[in-house]
């Protein structure tokens, strides 16, 4: 028995056919998450970018990804969700085909190797997902083989397509999907290969120098202006003996040093010298 192909489904046809779909899951409590792409570029930000031109890298993947970008724009993802180490799709074909895409998680040592090399230039993850910081820093974490990118002997994929072939164009157009979702969540990429960005964020101080210097007298408020601020009274007080007691207790004066017997102190003395000086 020869293997049969399926006939041929328009483009229009695939769209009828995903927004039924999409209507029947809907009635049944189960809103898809589509994803598509429009004319010009499939992604627009740098993570997306970022990812896309990890795939095209690879040889392996190169025959069947110019597939996978044309039924992204006809809108066959017609769901695709991201998880730690995982993606779900649902892509319309002749047929609706589930789609299955695993990645492993990134080495402990290698996500150690990439923060010790971005320590103390990373210090806010707002310009990290924007890939808003330097260019050293985001190729070092885009580094093929060594980055946060996968390479193809970390990702395994399978669809109930009837496709022998090792990629379809139902699991191309899933990998393209992932770019576009990282234009519109980029912290997802990171959710994918099962890392915190928080941590390279944390490193951002590792190795530089403490202060030694405190604040300038000009920025301390003293404490007049405090008491003013939040209307209390700062009372200042001085432990100057331990026999002091509780308050309200009495305390011994202190002790003064008598001069020796018969004898002025020494300033008493100077001053009387001056004096006899001044009227000699």
């Amino acid at each position: 028995m020869y293997f049969q192909w399926k006939p041929y489904v328009s483009v229009a046809e695939r769209r009828r056919k995903a927004e039924r779909a999409a209507a029947r899951s809907k009635k049944k409590g189960q809103a898809l998450s589509s994803v598509a792409a429009g004319r010009g570029a499939i992604t627009k930000t740098f993570w997306g970018k970022a990812w896309c031109d990890n795939l095209e890298r690879y040889s392996d993947y190169e025959n069947r990804l110019p597939r996978g970008r044309t039924y992204l724009r006809n809108g066959s993802v017609i769901d695709l969700r991201i998880a730690a180490g995982e993606v779900s799709a649902q892509v319309m074909g002749s047929d609706l085909y589930k789609v299955t895409v695993n990645i492993s998680a990134v080495p402990k040592k290698q996500w150690q190797a990439i923060g010790r090399d971005c320590a103390g230039s990373i210090d806010s993850l707002v310009e990290l997902l924007q890939g808003r910081l330097s260019k050293g820093v985001m190729e070092r974490i885009c580094r093929p083989g060594t980055g946060l990118f996968p390479a193809p002997k970390e990702i395994t994929f399978d669809c109930s397509c009837p496709d022998w072939a090792t990629m379809c164009k139902h699991v191309a157009a899933v990998f393209y999907g992932v770019g576009v979702r990282l234009d519109e969540q980029p912290e997802l990429l990171f959710t994918l290969r099962r890392v915190d960005a928080k941590d390279l964020v944390a490193r951002a101080g590792a190795g530089l120098p403490h202060a030694k210097k405190g604040p300038a007298a000009g920025k301390v408020l003293d404490d007049a202006k405090l008491a003013a601020i939040f209307g209390i009274e700062i009372v200042e007080t001085t432990v100057t003996d331990s026999r002091v007691k509780v308050a309200g207790a009495s305390k011994k004066p202190p002790v003064s040093k008598k001069s020796p017997a018969g004898k002025k102190p020494f300033m008493h003395r100077k001053k009387a010298a001056l004096g006899k000086k001044k009227t000699a």
